[in-house]
Formats: structure tokens, C-alpha cells, sequence
């Protein structure tokens, strides 16, 4: 396959984020940087999901993920947020009100 033609549909089990869902990610994480909590970010696949990671400083286990797993839509809601020590915080169908999680009225980083 060359690069021309290569897309992230050509690649078999692999799941991204379309552009409606990295977008309200990155609207996240944009502000919670301006509010100086977090860092650093990265984005990463594994089979059958993918996982945008948010860091206090690059060196360190990331504070949160945000999953993607379209395979568990129909049980539990394919996004879910994790925490640092790898607990699930909070699981649903839709991302915008999982988001809310990160609400400061609601929520706010302990040192």
C-alpha cells in the first residue's frame, strides 16, 4: 500500500477520533492548559480503541484518559474517562456530557 492511498479507514481495527470529537477534546484540554492544569497530551491506538491522555508535566503517567471503544457502545458506552491510578471515573454513550466531568464547579485537581 503506498502512502497515497493510505487512510485511517484502510487500517483494519483501528479506531481515531473524527474531527467533532477531537474537536470538543481539544476545546477541553485548551482550556484546562489556560486554567494551568494541564501540560501535555497525547494520542494513542491499541486494538479496537484510542486514548487521548493529558499530562501535569511530559515525564510523568498521565493524570486522565479519555477512551474511545466503539466495541462496548451497546453495553456500558464506548467513552469513558480514567484516572491516574487506572480506576474508570465516570462512562457513557455520548462524549460532550462526559466531558462535564472536568467542569471547575464540579471538579478540581488535588496535589
Amino acid at each position: 500500500m503506498s502512502l497515497d492511498s493510505w487512510t485511517p479507514a484502510s487500517q483494519p481495527g483501528t479506531v481515531f477520533f473524527d474531527r467533532r470529537e477531537l474537536d470538543l477534546i481539544l476545546r477541553l484540554y485548551g482550556r484546562m492548559v489556560g486554567l494551568g492544569e494541564w501540560r501535555d497530551y497525547s494520542i494513542d491506538t491499541a486494538d479496537g480503541a484510542v486514548f487521548f491522555s493529558v499530562f501535569r508535566h511530559t515525564a510523568e503517567s498521565p493524570l486522565y484518559r479519555i477512551e474511545k471503544r466503539p466495541a462496548l457502545r451497546n453495553r456500558q458506552g464506548m467513552w469513558a474517562v480514567v484516572g491516574q491510578a487506572g480506576h474508570v471515573l465516570k462512562r457513557g454513550r455520548e462524549l460532550e456530557p462526559l466531558l462535564k466531568l472536568f467542569d471547575r464547579k464540579r471538579f478540581s485537581v488535588v496535589e
